[in-house]
């Protein structure tokens, strides 16, 4: 469903909250989204943008993915396995919402664009997905956040070797694009995923739920037609100094030369609900992460039997994950090892556990480490792998892909062993109403 409709359901549901105190866009509003982290907060009153409202959370728990998809939480993980795999291509339509009011006089100081952090070079846009064309590929969505700059432009952050960066590299002159803000989870889960090139995103959002597009006003380029927010424009060849920024591991990324977008039209839906994504934040981390899971848990089921796999929080829903498998025979933990680093290429360390135990408890996963873990059998180290930019204790050479050292932990039962050992004692259960009296 659209950002908005999301946002009345999650009212009705009990899980929405809302600020109706007027909050200011620098600094203030960030802070007050990041002490209600996890929770879907709608800012009514926004300081110096009447008829503004700001929504930050809504990428920010695991349940809001499976309220929206109407897909049950153990199923997440397949359901986006499968929209990768069978994409569907949209529905176009001649209006859309997302083009009710039309701006040609273009001012980015009118848009409520958040200043998060002192140490950030200024105000950004970290919750939006940009759409360009690629001449030889078509069509690609992906995330880049924006630095304001003046009225018309921003600097984008383009990471080298992916689908704009590419895309640019066979362009002569501007690329268009367009950048899209307030778009549906399934949009944003689509934009996360990164599949094989060619694979249209916004076909990947279809498969996943209904993604209805409309063409651009002044670009030859698709948008969901649901947005809240549609920013028209052009990628230059102009660079300009970009950064520092907070980064999915909570550390300041660097500086660095990048493209200026210029932005030709601003086109909003009525009343507009701005998204707020914050930097670092758990939105940040769940869209970035979990769509790797599907990627993991394919490589690791062509070698073993997988039954899980996530990518955990505390490394940053990027640099860690455990996967569960079903041992089947003695080698099955190190080449699961294997392959989990090579569904996710910018993973860092991998916990391989058995189907006992449960992935989403780190606590459990410590247990089995600790039970079920020698290091001087089943630690596996890997020195000088490729490694993700976003990871500070790596080696970054500018030009050249990161490095970094793997390992990966065997934390399944020994394979011969006396299983019962390694089993937890269980109490039996009671009705503590017979008990405990209110």
């Amino acid at each position: 469903m659209s950002f908005r409709n999301f946002i009345a359901k999650a009212g009705e549901s009990g899980d929405l909250v809302r600020i109706d105190q007027p909050v200011d866009t620098s600094y203030e509003l960030a802070n007050v989204a990041h002490a209600l982290e996890g929770k879907l907060v709608l800012f009514n009153e926004i300081k110096n943008y009447p008829g503004w409202r700001v929504c930050s959370g809504l990428c920010s728990d695991r349940k809001f993915f499976s309220m929206d998809l109407g897909v049950p939480l153990p199923e997440l993980m397949h359901h986006l396995s499968v929209a990768v795999a069978n994409p569907q291509l949209p529905p176009m339509l001649e209006k859309a919402s997302c083009q009710e009011v039309i701006v040609e006089d273009v001012d980015l100081f009118q848009l409520p664009i958040l200043l998060h952090l002192a140490q950030d070079a200024g105000h950004y846009i970290a919750s939006n997905v940009a759409i360009i064309k690629d001449p030889d590929l078509g069509r690609n969505m992906c995330y880049h956040r924006l630095l304001r700059l003046d009225k018309n432009h921003f600097a984008v952050r383009i990471v080298e070797r992916r689908g704009t960066h590419t895309a640019l590299s066979k362009t002569e002159g501007d690329l268009p694009i367009a950048i899209c803000i307030g778009v549906s989870q399934a949009v944003h889960l689509a934009a996360s995923m990164s599949p094989p090139p060619g694979v249209d995103e916004l076909s990947v959002a279809q498969a996943l739920a209904p993604t209805p597009l409309v063409k651009c006003l002044t670009k030859d380029l698709e948008v969901p037609a649901d947005a809240e927010i549609v920013l028209e424009g052009r990628i230059t060849r102009r660079r300009v100094a970009e950064g520092p920024f907070m980064d999915l591991t909570e550390t300041m990324d660097i500086i660095r030369d990048q493209p200026v977008i210029e932005i030709d039209l601003i086109t909003h839906r009525r009343n507009p609900i701005f998204h707020a994504l914050l930097p670092g934040g758990l939105e940040h981390k769940l869209l970035m992460g979990m769509p790797r899971e599907p990627t993991i848990y394919a490589e690791v089921n062509k070698v073993a039997r997988c039954t899980g796999a996530v990518i955990t929080p505390g490394g940053a829903s990027w640099l860690h994950a455990v996967v569960q498998i079903d041992k089947q025979g003695p080698d099955d933990g190190r080449i699961a090892i294997d392959a989990a680093f090579r569904g996710h290429s910018s993973l860092k360390h991998v916990w391989i556990v058995d189907g006992d135990i449960d992935i989403y408890d780190p606590h459990e996963v410590q247990w089995a480490m600790a039970t079920r873990f020698q290091a001087s059998e089943d630690l596996y180290t890997f020195q000088d792998q490729p490694g993700s930019s976003l990871d500070p204790s790596g080696v970054h050479v500018p030009g050249q892909k990161s490095l970094t050292a793997k390992m990966g932990l065997d934390c399944t039962i020994p394979w011969g062993a006396n299983r019962s050992k390694f089993q937890k004692g269980k109490y039996g259960a009671v009705n503590l109403s017979d008990y405990v009296h209110s």
